[in-house]
Protein backbone atom coordinates (compact mmCIF):
# COMPACT_ATOMS: atom_id res chain seq x y z
CA UNK A 1 0.00 0.00 0.00
CA UNK A 2 1.40 3.37 -1.03
CA UNK A 3 1.29 6.13 1.55
CA UNK A 4 2.36 9.77 1.42
CA UNK A 5 2.22 11.51 4.79
CA UNK A 6 2.84 15.24 5.09
CA UNK A 7 4.03 16.95 8.25
CA UNK A 8 5.46 20.28 9.36
CA UNK A 9 2.57 22.62 8.67
CA UNK A 10 1.09 25.11 11.09
CA UNK A 11 0.33 28.73 11.85
CA UNK A 12 3.12 31.26 11.47
CA UNK A 13 3.52 34.99 11.05
CA UNK A 14 4.51 36.82 7.89
CA UNK A 15 8.21 36.43 7.20
CA UNK A 16 8.59 33.18 9.10
CA UNK A 17 9.84 29.86 7.78
CA UNK A 18 8.45 26.35 7.74
CA UNK A 19 9.73 23.05 6.41
CA UNK A 20 7.21 20.56 5.14
CA UNK A 21 8.09 16.88 4.93
CA UNK A 22 6.39 14.13 2.97
CA UNK A 23 7.36 10.65 4.07
CA UNK A 24 6.50 7.96 1.56
CA UNK A 25 6.17 4.21 1.84
CA UNK A 26 5.12 1.39 -0.44
CA UNK A 27 6.84 2.73 -3.53
CA UNK A 28 10.34 2.82 -4.97
CA UNK A 29 10.84 6.45 -4.07
CA UNK A 30 14.00 7.06 -6.07
CA UNK A 31 12.27 6.53 -9.42
CA UNK A 32 9.32 8.84 -8.73
CA UNK A 33 9.11 12.49 -9.61
CA UNK A 34 7.80 14.30 -6.56
CA UNK A 35 5.93 17.54 -6.16
CA UNK A 36 4.24 19.90 -3.78
CA UNK A 37 0.88 21.40 -4.70
CA UNK A 38 -1.32 23.76 -2.73
CA UNK A 39 -4.95 24.76 -2.67
CA UNK A 40 -6.18 27.94 -1.07
CA UNK A 41 -9.84 28.45 -0.12
CA UNK A 42 -11.94 29.13 -3.20
CA UNK A 43 -9.06 28.49 -5.57
CA UNK A 44 -7.93 25.61 -7.71
CA UNK A 45 -5.06 23.40 -6.67
CA UNK A 46 -1.80 24.66 -8.13
CA UNK A 47 1.71 23.24 -8.44
CA UNK A 48 4.27 24.83 -6.15
CA UNK A 49 7.47 22.89 -6.71
CA UNK A 50 8.58 19.76 -8.53
CA UNK A 51 11.70 17.62 -8.25
CA UNK A 52 12.46 15.00 -10.85
CA UNK A 53 13.60 11.46 -10.16
CA UNK A 54 16.54 11.95 -12.49
CA UNK A 55 19.32 14.30 -11.41
CA UNK A 56 16.97 16.03 -8.99
CA UNK A 57 15.95 18.72 -11.47
CA UNK A 58 13.62 21.27 -9.92
CA UNK A 59 11.04 23.79 -11.00
CA UNK A 60 8.96 26.31 -9.09
CA UNK A 61 5.87 28.42 -9.44
CA UNK A 62 6.79 32.03 -10.11
CA UNK A 63 5.10 33.08 -6.87
CA UNK A 64 7.53 31.05 -4.74
CA UNK A 65 10.79 31.31 -6.68
CA UNK A 66 13.61 32.45 -4.45
CA UNK A 67 11.63 31.70 -1.27
CA UNK A 68 10.83 27.97 -1.44
CA UNK A 69 13.20 25.07 -1.99
CA UNK A 70 12.20 21.50 -2.78
CA UNK A 71 14.59 18.67 -2.00
CA UNK A 72 14.51 14.92 -1.66
CA UNK A 73 16.26 12.25 0.37
CA UNK A 74 16.10 8.97 -1.49
CA UNK A 75 17.46 7.04 1.50
CA UNK A 76 14.66 8.36 3.71
CA UNK A 77 12.04 8.20 0.91
CA UNK A 78 11.09 11.73 1.84
CA UNK A 79 10.56 14.97 -0.05
CA UNK A 80 10.86 18.34 1.64
CA UNK A 81 9.66 21.87 1.00
CA UNK A 82 11.60 24.59 2.76
CA UNK A 83 9.46 27.71 2.83
CA UNK A 84 11.08 31.01 3.76
CA UNK A 85 9.75 34.57 3.87
CA UNK A 86 6.21 33.30 4.10
CA UNK A 87 3.37 35.59 3.07
CA UNK A 88 -0.35 35.54 3.83
CA UNK A 89 -0.98 34.51 0.23
CA UNK A 90 0.94 31.29 0.89
CA UNK A 91 -1.90 30.19 3.15
CA UNK A 92 -3.27 26.94 1.76
CA UNK A 93 -3.51 23.22 2.20
CA UNK A 94 -0.26 21.75 0.87
CA UNK A 95 -0.20 18.33 -0.77
CA UNK A 96 2.68 16.17 -1.86
CA UNK A 97 2.32 14.03 -4.95
CA UNK A 98 4.27 11.30 -6.70
CA UNK A 99 4.41 10.27 -10.33
CA UNK A 100 6.17 7.38 -12.01
CA UNK A 101 7.33 8.87 -15.29
CA UNK A 102 10.07 8.31 -17.80
CA UNK A 103 10.36 12.06 -18.27
CA UNK A 104 13.45 13.53 -16.68
CA UNK A 105 11.96 17.01 -16.60
CA UNK A 106 10.61 18.66 -13.46
CA UNK A 107 7.21 19.34 -14.96
CA UNK A 108 3.82 19.62 -13.25
CA UNK A 109 2.15 18.21 -16.38
CA UNK A 110 2.09 14.62 -15.18
CA UNK A 111 -0.68 12.23 -14.16
CA UNK A 112 0.35 12.26 -10.46
CA UNK A 113 -0.27 8.69 -9.39
CA UNK A 114 -0.36 9.23 -5.62
CA UNK A 115 -1.30 12.06 -3.27
CA UNK A 116 -0.90 12.81 0.39
CA UNK A 117 -3.81 13.82 2.59
CA UNK A 118 -2.70 17.44 2.75
CA UNK A 119 -1.51 19.69 5.54
CA UNK A 120 -2.59 23.20 6.48
CA UNK A 121 -0.19 26.13 6.31
CA UNK A 122 -1.54 29.42 7.61
CA UNK A 123 0.42 32.67 7.45
CA UNK A 124 -0.94 35.52 9.50
CA UNK A 125 -0.34 39.16 8.60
Amino acid sequence: QVRLVESGGGLVQTGASLRLSCKTSGLTFSIYTMAWFRQAPGKEREPVAIISWSEGRTSYADSVKGRFTISRDNYESTVYLQMNSLRPEDTAVYYCAADLTSSTEATPNLAWDYWGQGIQVTVSS
